[in-house]
């Protein structure tokens, strides 16, 4: 990883993975669980069980089933401001896109997703990461760190794939 900061703990994760806590990886991205998720479901249904009942044993707290991935390139590229409007870019934010609906299809399909990056100065690791979530927000206050301030603050994915979408 060329020109990565050593510092960067992304950059570090991606080097050097825990195949263990992946949820996916390829030659471009890698997918893992936020350490903050900000949401997730006390209520899990397993496929095995076919329709949600709240009398199973499964919908308590301490079964609690985190829907709040994180995708990111392998390659060190420090923020949204960095992409620029070509195809490589675009396929590569395409792909995260798809790699993180992927893996909310398969975790959480009954959850309503939302998928976006966070735009300087509200970012929280100068790494670009797609934050993917299965909602809703808990504790619901948590929607704030994630709501759409026009050029600041959280821009939605597809809004980004807008943005550098080839001519």
């Amino acid at each position: 990883m060329a020109g990565a900061p050593s510092q960067c703990v992304f950059c570090q994760k991606a080097s050097n993975p825990t195949p263990a806590t992946l949820l996916h990886s390829d030659d471009k991205v890698i997918a893992f669980q936020d350490i903050r998720p900000a949401a997730f479901s006390v209520c899990v249904r397993p496929p095995a069980f076919g329709e949600f009942s709240a009398d199973l044993p499964l919908c308590n707290p301490r079964n609690a089933a985190f829907w709040h991935y994180l995708v990111i390139p392998v390659q060190h590229i420090p923020t949204v401001n960095d992409l620029r409007r070509g195809e490589e870019d675009y396929a590569l934010v395409s792909h995260m896109l798809g790699v993180g609906r992927t893996l909310l299809q398969r975790d959480a399909p009954q959850a309503k997703h939302r998928f976006g990056f966070h735009q300087p100065p509200f970012n929280s690791v100068d790494h670009l990461h797609l934050h993917c979530f299965g909602l809703p927000f808990t504790p619901k206050w948590k929607f704030v760190k994630y709501l759409s301030l026009g050029p600041l603050g959280f821009i939605e994915a597809e809004k980004l794939l807008e943005k550098i979408k080839p001519s």
